[in-house]
């Protein structure tokens, strides 16, 4: 089995799970640019004991390059749970996180996340180089 499989995919605009990139399209050649990965973007992601987003994974892969690089593994651990029962707690971690980077060759961001319940998913967005 290929874990690649098990990924999903979909439109942002209609899929609660799908994490969203935000950056540029274009960057200056070694200059720090920001990454926002957030999901829910425009249909809002529960944010439960019950059902929540666990991490979100952001990546790059250059452009004609064979292997892919993390930036960042960012894990959500407070989804309302507490002694007193499920929902029940004073804290919630938000499911959106940023990240800098800089690079001198283009490629593609990719963003992943694991929702406890529906699984895997993946996005990406391509960036040029200036």
């Amino acid at each position: 089995m290929d874990i690649g499989t098990k990924y999903q995919h979909a439109d942002w605009k209609t899929e609660k799970h799908v994490p969203v990139i935000d950056c540029p399209g274009e960057v200056k050649a070694d200059e720090l640019f920001e990454i926002k990965v957030s999901v829910g973007k425009e249909v809002a992601h529960p944010n439960t004991t019950e059902h929540h987003i666990n991490w979100i994974s952001v990546y790059f892969a250059p452009a004609d390059e064979k292997f892919i690089y993390q930036l960042g593994h960012f894990e959500f651990n407070a989804h309302g749970e507490s002694a007193a029962g499920a929902n029940q707690g004073p804290v919630y971690t938000h499911h959106a996180v940023s990240a800098w980077a800089r690079t001198n060759k283009p490629g593609t961001i990719y963003a992943t996340s694991l929702c406890n319940i529906h699984g895997l998913w993946e996005s990406s967005f391509e960036i040029k180089v200036t």
